[in-house]
């Protein structure tokens, strides 16, 4: 899976020391924090939440979290294997984390913003 983050993430480079939490929950438990922090109520691909803290000598980038009930739905679509596709939304939401938006709000094709 690093492999495949690396190669869609070419050329960011990160601070010593950087911590990203990546966690895998299904639709249900994405739908309830994209409900929570973003006011929609539906399941989505991937979210992400910065928070750019330094402690103790560690920099702490943020949370990417990736729902694989949508990435197993995905996966299908675009032609890729389960681990590619979590690899794919995992890689897009560092790239939020870094301040990568989209030109549109309403985009959620996660292979438009990294390909």
């Amino acid at each position: 899976m690093k492999k495949h983050i690396t190669e869609n993430t070419p050329g960011i480079k990160s601070k010593n020391n950087t911590i990203i939490n990546i966690n895998i929950v299904n639709d249900n438990d994405i739908k309830i924090l994209n409900k929570k922090y973003f006011e929609r109520n539906y399941p989505t691909d991937v979210l992400s939440f910065n928070y750019n803290q330094e402690v103790d000598g560690e920099y702490y980038l943020g949370d990417v979290v990736v729902n694989k009930d949508q990435a197993e739905r995905q996966c299908k679509e675009y032609g890729n294997d389960l681990e590619h596709e979590i690899a794919e939304l995992v890689a897009h939401g560092i790239l939020h984390l870094l301040g990568v938006h989209h030109e549109d709000d309403n985009e959620s094709d996660v292979h438009g913003v990294i390909t």
